[in-house]
């Protein structure tokens, strides 16, 4: 304390002092390596070095009675193991990633670098080095028995060498994640992870299996991932990510949110398909112009809906009134697009023989029906073509509730081939004029014998 003018003491030098010293207990002059998110994984993760790394806070009572003895060890350690440190306090992502709840706290990372053990020892530079050295010829005899792990290449993670069932979870690192996901129109949930972690490992099957169905059901529209944030470490500290397994999401032009639901298959592939129908765009509804329509749609998808459209000439209101009727069966098709059916429709007789395979039989326009080509079976809908009446045939069908029945003859019937509607009204045929000059309408009254 030092007076100032009027003789009161002041603390404003004592306060710089400590102000100073709680940024770092380390300094580049000391044999302490300062690791930060930037250099861990290249000086630690990909070395073949032994390190013994210090993870503090310098307000830390405790770590500032160590940073003596952690500097002694360094020091007697200086080419023979690594001595670290990480302010865990400013760079809390990398804390996290090990696990770090108090401080200090130490780790060796030995031949496994992605399984630090934890450092049980005294907190005596004597302690740190007998910890270190013993360590040291643990590392020695694991390499000379071949047992070795050596170091990740920083880029590839142990889950690279999983079997066919995790083929559909994509691997990301800090070099790809940008152009697979930032950039990407798809939805991404993407989890980061640690090797050594428990609860990782409980949901790494449940992930696996997740992602395959959910490729399935979306098409490759939305894709799960997984990063290894012990190795891609700019990542996991570029996301904030502080504790394992964190999933976030990803959609183009927001910000990436947390996954909070459950850790199922079943929960998350129901979130991902949440996620898909808010994201999709409505389903096209295709006119049924060739067999191929009626092929790639109904075989792709678990159901197709197919309309049946009146008559453009039977149309009161000609093209205005069927572009109503296909509003509606857009409107139900956006409503019901989380159940990615395929959507169809026709005009009635120009495929007359699929309207009788399903049970249409030429009159009752606008009809509609649901067919399951896989079963080869389809529901007809009994209401009114209107909003509320398909929503509640469709409904029911979500449900796996209402009658169905057998396609007529087991398969599709032949589909004619036929020009796509113009979007103009119809017209009637022009029929010739009949010239009667030449008709002698005298003998119209003579009787025939």
């Amino acid at each position: 304390k030092f007076p100032n003018k009027r003789g009161k003491k002041v603390l404003g030098v004592v306060s710089c002092t400590f102000f100073m010293a709680a940024k770092s207990l380390y300094s580049s002059s000391d044999d302490v390596i300062e690791l930060t998110p930037t250099n861990f994984n290249k000086e630690v993760i990909q070395s073949d070095s032994l390190w013994l790394v210090e993870f503090y806070a310098p307000w830390c009572g405790h770590c500032q009675r160590l940073t003596p003895e952690w500097k002694k060890a360094a020091t007697a350690l200086k080419g023979i193991v690594k001595v670290g440190a990480v302010d865990a306090d400013k760079h809390q992502s990398l804390g996290g990633q090990y696990g770090v709840r108090g401080f200090p706290s130490i780790k060796i990372f030995g031949s496994n670098k992605n399984k630090p053990e934890d450092y049980q020892g005294g907190r005596t530079s004597e302690a740190i080095v007998d910890a270190a050295l013993s360590s040291l010829r643990s590392l020695v005899k694991d390499r000379l028995s071949g047992r070795s792990g050596g170091h990740s290449s920083g880029k590839q993670s142990s889950r690279e060498s999983g079997g066919s069932d995790k083929k559909n979870v994509i691997e990301l690192t800090d070099d790809s994640f940008d152009k697979n996901v930032v950039n990407s129109d798809d939805v991404w949930l993407v989890e980061f992870y640690a090797p050594w972690c428990g609860h990782c490992k409980n949901l790494e099957p449940e992930w696996a299996a997740a992602a395959i169905e959910v490729e399935e059901q979306t098409k490759g529209k939305v894709k799960l991932a997984a990063v290894d944030a012990t190795v891609n470490q700019m990542l996991a500290s570029r996301y904030g990510i502080r504790g394992f397994p964190t999933i976030k999401i990803f959609q183009k032009g927001e910000d990436p949110v947390d996954y909070d639901g459950g850790r199922t298959k079943s929960d998350i592939v129901a979130r991902a398909l949440d996620l898909f129908s808010e994201s999709a765009p409505p389903p096209e509804l295709l006119e049924i112009i060739d067999e191929s329509v009626v092929k790639n749609t109904c075989d792709a998808y678990q159901l197709c809906v197919i309309a049946v459209l009146p008559h453009i000439l039977d149309t009161e209101t000609g093209a205005a009134g069927r572009n109503s009727y296909l509003e509606v069966v857009l409107k139900m098709a956006d409503k019901y697009k989380k159940k990615m059916w395929g959507w169809l429709w026709t005009e009635a007789g120009a495929q007359s023989e699929l309207e009788s395979s399903l049970g249409i039989g030429g009159f009752g326009y606008p009809a509609m029906a649901a067919v399951n080509a896989r079963k080869m079976k389809f529901a007809l809908l009994k209401g009114s073509f209107s909003e509320q009446g398909i929503n509640e045939f469709l409904r029911e069908l979500s449900f796996g509730r209402g009658s169905t029945a057998p396609v007529g003859g087991g398969a599709f019937p032949k589909i004619n081939t036929v020009e796509p509607w113009d979007g103009k009204d119809g017209e009637l045929p022009v029929e010739d004029d009949i010239d009667l000059s030449d008709v002698d309408l005298e003998d119209w009254d003579k009787d025939e014998l």
